[in-house]
């Protein structure tokens, strides 16, 4: 009686640690195929952009860029109103070329342009070691901690305005087909730590400042740097 009781008690705790197991794989199954569609649709974004000489964003910033921004298909009203904005990636430029991205959460905040656009692509260039250090935080606020400009647009355009020269972070958005430099406020953006333990094990702190050769990227994430380095290779000066 008391071994049938035992053997009973066992049985109950393998089914109960079987349901917990699983109940933690199938939310991280559901980040990484999140993770691996929002790599795809930043590259995206990313090649239309630059792929138009006269709306893309000049050359000059993106080769003097300390990191990359992309968040695609951001709902406006969402960002707006403190909702859940929207997922995105971030990327650094490191010592033999960019990083691999971590992702992170955008919400809250306001913008200057593109009324009534329900989704919004966003691309923002981290100018100096002052704003990649802010998104190693928990929580950065855009406009708060950091000075944020919006970004001269075009490949001939002049990257030697005061604003470009001053602003930690250049924003640019695009919506209905127009991109342009977009003059935001208030934005929050925190580390999306569930896709980032889902795809590399990691923290985004842990992603953006580790040696790239250290962190393994799945195929299907590598899109983000391998587009980049298309369009800027320069090397970082501090790795």
């Amino acid at each position: 009686m008391k071994s049938l009781i035992c053997g009973k008690a066992i049985k109950f705790w393998l089914i109960l640690s079987a349901i917990i197991v699983t109940s933690g794989i199938v939310p991280a199954q559901k980040d990484l195929s999140e993770a691996k569609k929002t790599s795809a649709e930043a590259a995206k974004v990313f090649n239309e952009v630059m792929r138009t000489p006269d709306r893309a964003i000049p050359k000059d910033l993106l080769d003097k860029a300390e990191a990359v921004a992309i968040f695609p298909g951001i709902i406006k009203a969402a960002f707006i109103f403190g909702g859940r904005g929207g997922i995105g990636i971030i990327s650094r430029r490191t010592a033999t070329g960019w990083s691999a991205p971590a992702f992170f959460k955008l919400g809250g905040g306001s913008w200057g342009a593109q009324i009534g656009a329900e989704k919004i692509d966003l691309i923002m260039l981290v100018m100096n070691q002052g704003g990649l250090k802010g998104l190693l935080e928990d929580k950065f606020e855009l406009g708060g901690e950091a000075n944020v400009a919006a970004g001269p647009v075009g490949r001939s355009a002049s990257a030697t305005t005061n604003a470009s020269m001053d602003a930690q972070i250049l924003s640019y958005s695009r919506a209905k087909g127009l991109f342009a430099g977009v003059s935001l406020k208030g934005g929050v953006l925190s580390p999306d730590n569930d896709r980032n333990h889902a795809v590399y094990g990691l923290t985004a702190d842990q992603i953006l400042t580790k040696n790239s050769s250290d962190v393994k990227i799945p195929t299907d994430v590598s899109i983000v740097p391998r587009t980049l380095n298309g369009y800027s290779s320069r090397k970082g000066r501090n790795q």
